[in-house]
This record gives structure tokens, C-alpha cells and sequence, in this order.
């Protein structure tokens, strides 16, 4: 909200005007009523391995996260660009490797890659398009500069908290929004069924049929997939609701087969398929590789995109960037070291209290290692893992993310963000949502936000008026 000067920043203004108006009363009462609302609505998320409570609600801040229309605006150039990029990427490993003849990324890095699908070697999808939606976390660490954090480029998840907590600040605080010009983003579900509609087979109807297909209530963002599938009005399904047939992909329905030519799948590639991977899984449609490889149906986001968001993979997108579009990235990387290589490894084991740690396949802020942060035990347990298995760990600097007003009982205190805008990429075009998720963590000097490990969410808003 202050720059480096202390001087509030202009698009923070009058929400700071409006706080020093404001009784520390009517905070704590909004607060509770922001709860009701969430706990109403039914808002929870699973947490695997909690025997104390497998459902939780995930902490709301009433203070918005705010950005000017320049700000978002670079953001939203820069992430358009990585989008392109990526695709540009996953096109290129499955098809002519020219990146790779090149040495720009080492080949070993792609093949031995969990994350990569040899069955979609040579086979193009529908469009060219492989990220059809895509959730970058991004932090700031000055007034400038953005950073790209990783790329979600499999399922990401989140998109249904930036919704509901925009619904919910405009119940909550009308005064506020009277007082700013807020860009709207409660056209996403309109543009992410735009975006599916548009990467439909060539075969399909005029009218495409586009399904959500989740794992099933047991699921941790169980309640994101049937929020989008509402949202989206679409069906929202599971692997026994569909069936393939002469290579189509059918919906049972009341009415009788129907069929499906968009797939929006929220099933990691491991499930969807017990003919073509897991033989023991009962989340997938048998089958539905074939018909998939056939051109007959599109998966969003294509089999084989986990590749492109490993963090080994990431540390190279600055030059995947240059080579596909020979720009400079509008969105800089956080500097990296591949512990895979000998001399980042002696150097990464020589500062690991001052650094961050992380598998290269791991996510939620599991598997990783804040050094500043971290006991004495926990560092050497990580020097054993980084001395045994240098290949899986990149680390990185203990940046000093932003900060931003963050409502307690106590008062406003400052607390450290990242932000996930969400990108759409179809046939025809790009689409950026004007916000995106703010993950803010809830503990003080903490830099861990992912709602796992006790961070929260606010709302984001980018302002639209000239002040802004």
C-alpha cells in the first residue's frame, strides 16, 4: 500500500482514507460475516493426511489486494506472451524437438520428466493448443518488477475463490466499490466456455458439447468443479457417466447417448485412461486415449502438459521465451539453481539456511525447504535428500515478496502475497480475467501462502478509472 518513500501509493488511496474512517469494530463484524457467508456457501477444501479435519475453510482477508490498469496491464502482456510460449514448447516436444536439437533445453530433462507423455509424441491436438487454461503465480518484490513464481499448466485450481470472493466483497462492502471503478471478473465463466467451445474437434457440431469431468466428491477442489460446472452450464460428470464408442466419447444421459466433444478434465493424465496408464484406476473413461488421439474429442488441458510446469523445466523458460518468439520475457524468472548441476548443488549446500528449496514435481508448498525459517534438523534432513538426489531440487533466493494491508482482530498488519492470474487460450485468441486469485499468508513473517500449509485468499482488484 506505501512505497519505499512510506508515501501511500496512489492506487491505494482511498481505500487507506477509508481505513482510517472505519471503526476497528466494523472490521471484526464484517469479518465474521465474511465467514458465515463462506461457511454458508459451502466453500471447503481438502486436506489429505489431516485426521483432525478433512474439511476446511480456507481464510478470507476483507482488505482487497489493488492494482492499477498499468500494472495489470504489463502483467497482463507478460503473461500472455509465457502462455504463447508454453504452447509453443509443448507443440515443439511432441512434435519436431527442434528446441531440443537446438540444446537450448537438455533433452534428458524432458524425456526422464514425469510429467512427459510419449503416447502424444507426433500426434497434434486439436488447435495446437495444449494450455487452454492456465494459473501463473506471480509475486512482486519492488514497484517494477514481476516475477514469475511456476507455471500451472496441468489443472489448475483456484478460479472458483476469485469468484466468490468478488461476490462476497460486493455484499459485504458496497461503500468501497461505489468509491472505485473495479474491472469485473465475473465474466470468466463466459470466457472459459468461449475458450472450450472454440477448440472443439473440426468435426464437431455447431453447437459443442463440453463436460466437466472431476474425480469425484473426495476430491480436495471437489467444490471448485461443481461451482465451473454450474457456472459453465455444464454437465459436470465423472468416468462412469461417459463411455466411447467407434472412437466418440459419449454421455450417458436420461435421454440416451449423447455425444461429448469438449472434455474440460480436472483428472491428472495418471487417471484418465486405464487402457493407456493406470490399469487400476476407476476415475478415467476406457478408451478415451484412442478417441482422444483419434481428433474425435479435446481434453482441456491437453495429456502431456505437466512437462511444461516442472520447476527444472521452468528455470529455462526465459530462453524458451527468446527461442519461440526471440522477445525478451515481459516477466522475469526468480533466479535459479539446478541443483542437477555440480556447481549450483556446492553452492546450494553451502547457503541452504538462506534459501528455498524445492522438488522439482512438488506442489502446495509440500516437499519444500525455507531456510531462514527452517530448524537445524530439518536443513540437514534436506542436505541428505539434495546429496542423494540432486536432480529433483532446484532453490532459489528467500525473496522479499510484497506486502499488503491484512485485516486481525488486532488490527491491520502487513502480510506477504502471491497472486495467480488466470489465462485462457483457445482457438481464437487469449483471454486474461483482469485480477486473478491473491494468496495472502496469514502468519506473520511467513512466506508460505498455499491454503495447505494456513494461507488465505483475498480479492483482486484492478481499478479502471484514470487514478488507477
Amino acid at each position: 500500500m506505501s512505497g519505499a518513500s512510506g508515501d501511500v501509493r496512489a492506487c491505494y488511496e482511498r481505500l487507506a482514507r477509508w481505513l482510517e474512517s472505519t471503526p476497528a469494530d466494523l472490521l471484526s463484524s464484517r469479518r465474521r460475516q465474511a465467514e458465515l457467508l463462506f461457511r454458508r456457501i459451502g466453500i471447503t477444501f481438502a486436506v489429505y493426511g489431516d485426521k483432525e479435519a478433512t474439511e476446511r475453510l480456507i481464510p478470507f482477508d476483507i482488505l482487497p489486494r489493488i492494482l492499477s490498469r498499468s500494472e495489470w496491464d504489463r502483467l497482463e502482456r507478460g503473461l500472455i506472451q509465457r502462455v504463447r510460449a508454453l504452447n509453443m514448447f509443448l507443440a515443439d516436444v511432441y512434435g519436431a524437438r527442434e528446441i531440443l536439437r537446438a540444446g537450448v533445453v537438455p533433452t534428458d530433462l524432458v524425456y526422464r520428466n514425469p510429467g512427459y507423455r510419449p503416447e502424444m509424441a507426433g500426434r497434434r491436438v486439436p488447435h495446437d493448443v495444449y494450455v487452454h487454461i492456465a494459473g501463473i503465480d506471480v509475486i512482486r518484490v519492488d514497484e517494477e518488477d514481476f516475477y514469475v513464481l511456476e507455471d500451472n499448466a496441468r489443472t489448475p485450481s483456484g478460479v472458483s475463490y476469485m469468484l466468490e470472493n468478488r461476490e462476497v466483497m460486493m455484499r459485504l462492502f458496497p461503500e468501497l466499490f461505489s468509491m472505485h471503478r473495479v474491472a469485473p471478473v465475473e465474466n470468466y465463466p463466459d470466457s472459459l466456455l468461449a475458450t472450450l467451445r472454440s477448440v472443439a474437434p473440426p468435426g464437431a457440431a455447431g453447437d459443442p458439447t463440453a463436460v466437466l469431468l472431476t474425480p469425484g466428491q473426495f476430491n480436495s477442489a471437489y467444490y471448485e468443479h461443481s461451482f465451473l460446472a454450474d457456472k459453465l452450464g455444464v454437465e459436470l460428470v465423472e468416468g462412469r457417466d461417459l463411455f466411447v464408442a467407434d472412437d466418440v466419447v459419449f454421455m450417458r444421459t436420461t435421454e440416451g447417448p449423447r455425444r461429448v466433444d469438449v472434455i474440460y478434465r480436472r483428472i491428472d493424465d495418471d487417471f484418465l485412461d486405464p487402457l493407456a496408464f493406470r490399469p487400476d484406476s476407476a476415475l478415467g473413461v476406457p478408451g478415451l486415449m484412442q478417441a482422444y488421439q483419434a481428433g474425435a474429442v479435446t481434453l482441456c488441458n491437453a495429456v502431456g502438459t505437466g512437462v511444461a510446469d516442472d520447476k527444472a523445466i521452468y528455470t529455462y523458460m526465459p530462453e524458451v521465451v527468446r527461442f519461440y518468439l526471440g522477445e525478451e520475457p515481459i516477466l522475469k524468472n526468480v533466479p535459479t539453481w539446478r541443483c542437477r548441476e555440480p556447481e549450483a548443488l556446492a553452492y546450494v549446500l553451502d547457503h541452504l539456511d538462506e534459501l528455498v528449496v524445492k522438488e522439482v514435481n512438488g506442489s502446495g508448498g509440500y516437499g519444500m525447504l525455507v531456510g531462514p525459517h527452517a530448524a537445524r534438523a530439518e536443513i540437514e534432513a534436506f542436505r541428505a535428500k539434495l546429496t542423494r538426489d540432486p536432480d529433483n531440487f532446484i532453490a532459489q533466493p528467500t525473496l522479499s515478496l510484497s506486502t499488503v494491508p491484512t485485516s486481525f482482530d488486532s488490527g491491520v498488519a502487513p502480510r506477504h502475497v502471491d497472486l495467480r492470474p488466470f489465462v485462457l487460450c483457445g482457438s481464437d485468441g487469449v483471454r486474461v480475467v483482469p485480477g486473478g486469485l491473491t494468496r495472502v499468508a496469514m502468519k506473520e513473517g511467513s512466506l508460505v501462502v498455499n491454503s495447505s500449509q494456513g494461507g488465505g485468499t483475498k480479492d483482486t482488484w484492478v481499478l479502471d478509472d484514470p487514478e488507477g
